[in-house]
């Protein structure tokens, strides 16, 4: 075994990219940059691991592309900048995983997609529906239409959010930085790297540090994404995008870059996290069959053992399951409204398009959105 087991052992990866590796250092893409980048990702899916890239770098590029001599300040002049090179960055994925004979999807989410209830079921079954296909999913923010997430936001926190959707057991922060250090490298070229640490340990605020000119996250974004990572489970590891073969060798659990460790179990910090994610807004009263089945499979509810519904609640509200005592059994995220879930309770999953006139789901709540009572 490795030293880091719990990063070697890993196959579901969200790797984030920040603008200073993918920009030349402000000279337009380093398309050989993003050649060696996407020839790991590859090397890394051909072993059988799942891989979600998050990307920043389409603001930078656009701000080549216009010939702007600086990242610009203005709302309107960062979305114009995103616009016109996000077209650019997104066509250079394409043509390098092509080169692998592989397919990479464009997912363009803003925190909202994450955060809000039905558009984080939305975004979460595109994502795993993508892994599932093959596909190599590349995630920006929307840039080109966010407002205070353009100026505030950044996609350290985006990969980890991501992290949290998919449930990945790791997240890796690819920088120009070869980890956190417990001083500023750049004014003292001997500080020490922090090689490992608890990710809520409070001394790493001290130790981390502001980004550079074209990228909007340092390593105070990078802590935050990690403790973000940390609530569903996800290690992180933050190394240097410019070290040969450095997902490779993360991904074996190769001693290098700084790991954040979570310290729980992956599932545990899920549940806990979705458990306390959101208010309940309705209940649903379970047959005898539907109970056992929670309780002793761990499977996922479906609509034919629901017999009674109550509340009003709307698709990716938290709703109580409950046994015909009302006992709580389980809590979970619901795929269906309150008023269409009445529709169809009680009915096959092969029947739900013939009532509603469409099927979203085949569950009412997917065993992943569910937390046993």
């Amino acid at each position: 075994m490795t030293k880091r087991a719990e990063i070697a052992a890993g196959k579901r990866w969200v790797v984030k990219v920040g603008s200073a590796l993918l920009t030349d250092d402000g000279r337009g893409l380093d398309q050989k940059m993003i050649s060696t980048l996407v020839e790991q990702l590859a090397r890394l899916r051909a072993r059988g691991c799942e891989v979600v890239l998050v990307s920043s770098g389409a603001v930078a590029a656009g701000v080549v592309r216009l010939g702007m001599s600086a990242r610009p300040h203005l709302l309107h002049e960062l979305q114009a900048a995103a616009a016109a090179g996000q077209s650019v960055l997104v066509q250079a994925y394409e043509n390098a995983f092509a080169a692998h004979n592989l397919i990479s999807a464009q997912v363009l989410l803003g925190h909202d997609d994450i955060i809000a209830r039905d558009r984080y079921l939305n975004a979460r079954g595109t994502l795993n529906t993508l892994l599932g296909l093959g596909v190599v999913p590349v995630v920006n923010e929307n840039d080109t239409v966010v407002t205070d997430e353009i100026r505030f936001g950044d996609n350290d926190t985006l990969g980890a959010l991501v992290a949290n959707l998919i449930d990945a057991d790791a997240l890796l922060l690819l920088t120009d930085q070869q980890g956190l250090y417990r001083e500023d490298p750049r004014q003292n070229p001997d500080a020490e790297l922090v090689q490992s640490s608890e990710v809520n340990a409070p001394e790493l605020d001290a130790m981390a540090g502001e980004g550079g000119a074209l990228g909007r996250g340092g390593m105070v974004t990078k802590l935050r994404a990690a403790r973000v990572a940390a609530r569903s489970g996800s290690e992180t590891v933050i190394a240097g995008g410019r070290v040969d073969d450095v997902i490779a060798r993360v991904t074996a659990g190769e001693n290098i870059g700084t790991w954040l460790r979570t310290g729980k179990q992956p599932q545990n910090a899920r549940k806990q996290w979705l458990a306390s994610m959101v208010q309940i807004r309705g209940s649903l009263e379970l047959d005898d069959g539907a109970v056992r089945v929670l309780r002793d499979s761990g499977r996922s509810l479906l609509a034919v053992g629901v017999r009674g519904v109550h509340g009003e609640f709307q698709r990716g509200d938290m709703v109580s399951c409950r046994d015909s005592e009302g006992r709580e059994v389980a809590r979970g995220l619901v795929n269906y409204s309150a008023a269409e879930t009445r529709r169809i309770m009680g009915s096959a999953s092969s029947e739900i398009e013939g009532i509603l006139g469409y099927v979203g789901d085949e569950e009412l709540v997917h065993r992943d959105n569910l937390v046993i009572a």
